[in-house]
């Protein structure tokens, strides 16, 4: 779905299968199942995700807490030591997030409650081990839950009227979700992501007198791309 994300896994896996290759031949013996090797399954998908989304802060964290261990399962840092930083590491973290937490994040999150309790009734799009594409050209868009679930949504609004604030609910779980917005609207992103994230080529200037689509985003080892 996102193309940068294809292009880093397309390496990771490169890289991958050159070093079992070259060690089935016998011209190198690096042991890819080296102590901690498992955390690279935290490692690789927090620093693609630094790279790629605009939501940075909990891949830094994974980040990390897959260091640590790593770090652990080399010795290199006792348990011990890891269980007495612990707590003073959720600490950290919730003080960091209450930073970041700045007023316009709350603004939208308000807004975006307001416009779900108002919209009882948005269309429902749902791809799981398959994929939907929703083309509202000509039609006036009120609204919408999107869920990619191991599969893929697009949801086309470039041609579509937008008369009024709306809202789209969006998760993409091992899946993504590509959304194509119009001329003439704002777009707010408010996102939750876990080894995911949002990425939003629209760099536009906010205008009051323009109706604002909010995206209220779920990604868990998925992506939101809005563009």
């Amino acid at each position: 779905m996102k193309k940068v994300g294809n292009i880093l896994w397309g390496i990771v896996l490169i890289v991958l299968g050159i070093i079992i290759g070259l060690n089935a031949t016998g011209i190198t013996h690096i042991n890819i199942f080296f102590r901690g090797w498992w955390t690279l399954i935290i490692i690789i998908p927090s620093i693609i995700g630094l790279i790629k989304n605009d939501s940075k802060l909990w891949s830094f964290i994974w980040l990390c807490i897959g260091v640590v261990l790593l770090l652990s399962a080399q010795n290199i840092l006792s348990f011990s030591l890891i269980s007495k930083l612990i707590f003073p590491f959720i600490l950290v973290v919730i003080g960091v997030s209450l930073i970041f937490k700045n007023v316009a994040g709350e603004k939208i999150k308000e807004k975006v409650k307001k416009i779900n309790n108002e919209n009882l009734e948005n269309e429902e799009y749902c791809a799981t081990f398959s994929s939907q594409n929703a083309d509202y050209s000509g039609q006036e868009f009120k609204g919408a839950n999107l869920d990619a679930v191991f599969g893929s949504v697009k949801l086309d609004l470039y041609k579509a009227t937008i008369s009024k604030d709306q809202i789209i609910n969006a998760s993409a779980i091992f899946g993504g979700i590509d959304i194509i917005v119009p001329e003439g609207v704002n777009i707010k992103v408010k996102s939750t992501p876990i080894f995911g994230g949002v990425s939003n080529k629209l760099k536009r200037e906010y205008k009051e007198n323009l109706p604002t689509i909010y995206i209220n985003s779920f990604c868990m080892f998925g992506g939101v791309e809005i563009k």
